[in-house]
């Protein structure tokens, strides 16, 4: 039998290479590889060990190159197969690319002169918390309710109001807007997309771990994150910040609710691209990259309201992406307005939400009760396109659209102020009030 080199997959942490291109560099830098080939034969797939002794090992890293270098896309592909690496996919947002790449070919390419620097593409991690054994979770009701809709799946409970959506109010604006036609981006572990309490209010994505297949959540965080945002208002299950809100499922974390910064970025890239509004990142990492910070400074430059849970560190610092300066960094908070004790802390908090004991859909038709700075962020994005689609209360500058900064602004305005006067590390200017902001 002939091997079709085509037709063979290398599968490196969840993202698969084309057995020639791994071949290609084998055979002129001897790379060592300890990786599982997937050889595709008729419609079956045959998992075969493969494994190189060698002198090099790759890791996966991003490589920016210099703006105003007068290279085409090709010409950059070819930088850096001239040094070894691989390419995985283009970051066209950073002027960048994922690619595979050995330590001792990384200090060459970086010799060259068009390019700007070379990132590690890190590991980022969804913000959520189980709730079993957690001494924030108080409320035996909300988790009496959470076991009742996990163990009848094919019945759906009746609907009930969430009491992270009663805190901020949101309720109360429903009347005058439920943010129709508002699009926000769940850039998370994807979205079930047939779940009876979201998919009218699904309208796009994409998975950027692999473009073949769906946005469909395997993990559940994105779903759970998703409903608080823009559950429907039906008879069923829970109902979201903003009822109406259009979701868009951007799956860049994997089954286990990790995934490489790369995937992240270009998740970032596609909501530019797709002129969303509102990105929810309830995902982070301790390590602060310049390429996450410069995809996160391009999208707000593009009129991108950005909003990232602070953290789980029990009050250490807070992570990135939230740390930056153009996001909305949200802490939690549970049903007694006490700041959790799982929430990252620090000056870069700008507001608090609820975050302890949030009932919201979850993957399999269910629901499910979950903690963390994950459930908080959500509250206050569906809070920022609630402000948005009432543009009036956030233009101040009368140019007929709310900027991420006027809607920070007027978010932190309008919060009720807890824990030390004004702007503290734990609640930031406050817990979000919705109601408040949309009629004071």
């Amino acid at each position: 039998m002939i091997l079709d080199m085509s037709a063979v997959f290398i599968d490196f942490d969840g993202q698969k290479y084309r057995l020639w291109q791994i071949y290609k560099i084998y055979m002129k830098n001897k790379i060592f590889l300890s990786l599982a080939i997937f050889v595709v034969i008729s419609s079956f797939i045959i998992a075969v060990p493969f494994r190189v002794k060698g002198e090099k090992q790759f890791e996966r890293k991003i490589v920016v190159f210099k703006e105003g270098v007068n290279l085409n896309t090709d010409e950059e592909d070819g930088i850096v197969l001239k040094h070894g690496g691989i390419k995985i996919k283009e970051l066209k947002l950073i002027r960048g690319k994922a690619v595979l790449l050995s330590k001792e070919d990384e200090d060459n390419l970086k010799k060259e002169n068009s390019v700007l620097r070379i990132d590690s593409d890190i590991i980022v991690r969804t913000l959520g918390k189980d709730n079993e054994n957690d001494k924030d979770d108080k409320n035996e009701n909300v988790r009496s309710l959470d076991r009742r809709a996990e163990n009848n799946a094919s019945v759906q409970p009746m609907q009930v109001l969430p009491w992270g959506v009663n805190r901020i109010d949101a309720e109360k604006v429903w009347n005058s807007t439920s943010a129709d036609l508002i699009k926000v981006a769940v850039i998370d572990t994807g979205i079930e997309l047939s779940h009876p309490d979201l998919s009218a209010n699904i309208k796009g994505g994409i998975n950027t771990i692999d473009i073949t297949i769906s946005p469909n959540d395997d993990n559940g965080h994105g779903t759970h994150v998703a409903g608080i945002i823009g559950a429907l208002n039906n008879t069923i299950g829970v109902v979201g910040v903003g009822p109406k809100i259009d979701l868009y499922a951007v799956k860049v974390l994997n089954r286990n609710g990790s995934g490489f910064l790369s995937d992240v970025i270009e998740g970032i890239d596609w909501a530019v691209t797709n002129k969303i509004q509102v990105i929810n990142m309830s995902l982070g990492t301790p390590s602060n990259i310049q390429s996450f910070h410069d995809a996160v400074i391009r999208a707000y430059n593009a009129g991108v309201v950005v909003v990232a849970a602070a953290g789980n560190d029990n009050g250490r610092p807070v992570n990135f992406p939230a740390a930056y300066p153009e996001t909305i960094a949200v802490s939690a908070t549970d049903s007694l307005d006490n700041v959790a004790s799982f929430s990252s802390a620090g000056p870069e908090v700008d507001l608090a939400a609820p975050g302890v004991s949030i009932f919201s859909t979850y993957r399999g038709k269910t629901y499910r009760t979950l903690s963390g700075t994950s459930m908080a962020s959500p509250h206050a994005a569906g809070a920022a396109a609630l402000l948005m689609s009432v543009s009036s209360k956030c233009d101040t500058d009368l140019n007929g659209v709310c900027s991420p900064l006027e809607v920070k602004n007027r978010l932190e305005l309008t919060a009720e102020d807890f824990g030390a006067v004004g702007h503290d590390n734990f609640y930031g200017a406050g817990i979000v009030n919705i109601n408040r902001a949309l009629t004071l």
